[in-house]
Order: structure tokens, then sequence, then C-alpha cells
């Protein structure tokens, strides 16, 4: 049995992510260079509504390309023998280029470095950044997001689920809590 704690709700994941697409264009002084590339599944939806608001800023559509890291995982062998591999579809050189990495949940920076290991397969970007939707703490590795929606103190008992509408059918972030059950 669970119970959950909604964190986010839809107009507060469109007020976040309308922030980050101000931040990162603030940073970089504009979108000249820039590429942003989604983490399947939900990355590839948030680095998509990240693309058009920074369309709608700039005028301009950024190359933007999403990546299954499934099999640069450390750990998938643990988390399955038939892992199901999604397509990756990077259109673009990296070379040379600034590249936003985005994703839903930074929780232990696993997901983060696999990432960062399939991109530079593709080539040698100049930089790689990262945005979040969610920072729940946790790290097992050095990594930390540049650009972050919310950060918020979890357990390491407790899941963090990201739904979005293009996948789920509506907009929310629930922190959800296993309650033991006493029967």
């Amino acid at each position: 049995m669970s119970e959950h704690d909604i964190i986010l709700d839809a107009s507060d994941i469109d007020r976040v992510l309308s922030r980050i697409s101000h931040n990162i264009l603030e940073v970089h002084k504009g979108a000249e260079n820039l590429t942003l590339i989604g983490i399947h599944t939900r990355g590839v939806y948030i680095a998509k509504r990240i693309l058009s608001r920074i369309n709608d800023i700039e005028g301009i559509q950024l190359p933007t390309g999403n990546i299954d890291i499934t099999l640069y995982r450390d750990d998938w062998t643990r988390i399955s023998h038939h892992p199901i591999v999604q397509a990756t579809d990077i259109s673009f050189s990296v070379d040379g280029k600034q590249i936003i990495l985005i994703d839903d949940v930074l929780f232990t920076g696993r997901t983060i470095r696999a990432a960062m290991d399939a991109i530079i397969d593709f080539g040698r970007p100049d930089r790689i950044e990262l945005a979040v939707l969610v920072d729940r703490g946790h790290r097992e590795l050095p990594i930390q997001a540049n650009y972050v929606g919310k950060s918020i103190k979890t357990r390491r008992s407790e899941t963090v689920n990201v739904l979005l509408a293009e996948h789920d059918g509506q907009d929310l972030v629930v922190i959800e809590r296993c309650i033991p059950d006493n029967s």
C-alpha cells in the first residue's frame, strides 16, 4: 500500500519549464550553438517543451535529439536481462556544441553518467549541461544539474513519479511512500 503527495501540478510544471528555458537563454546569452537532448522517456517530452519555449522567445529552431541510455547503464543487467531499448535520434553533429541534456528526475546520477557516455560516442561537444524537472538528492556520483525546476528532500525508499500529458495523460509530480501493511 502507498500514499502520495503532489509536489507539482500542471500549472507548476508549466511555470518551472518557462523558468528553466529563460535561465538557459540568460546563461548562454541567447541560443547560439545550443542543442537540446532529452533522455528517454519523459526527458524527451520535457526537452520538446523547453524547445518550444526557446523557439517562442528567440524565434529560432534549435537542433534537438533524444537518447536511450539503457545499454550504457552500469546496472542494466540488474534491471532486466531483456532490456527494452528505445531509439536514439541525434541527427546533428555534437562536435563543438553546447548541449543541454534534459531529464525528468535527478537521483543517483547514474542515468546522467550513462547519457554523457552515450553522447561522447557521437562526438566531442564543447560543453554538456544538465536540466532536470526535479532534483531529489541521494547522489551516488558527483553530478549536479545546472538548471533545476524543483529540489525536494526525499527518503531513498520513496519514489518520485513524473507524469506528463504526452505519455501519461496528465501533468503531475508526486512522491510515493510505501505504507507498511499492519494487518
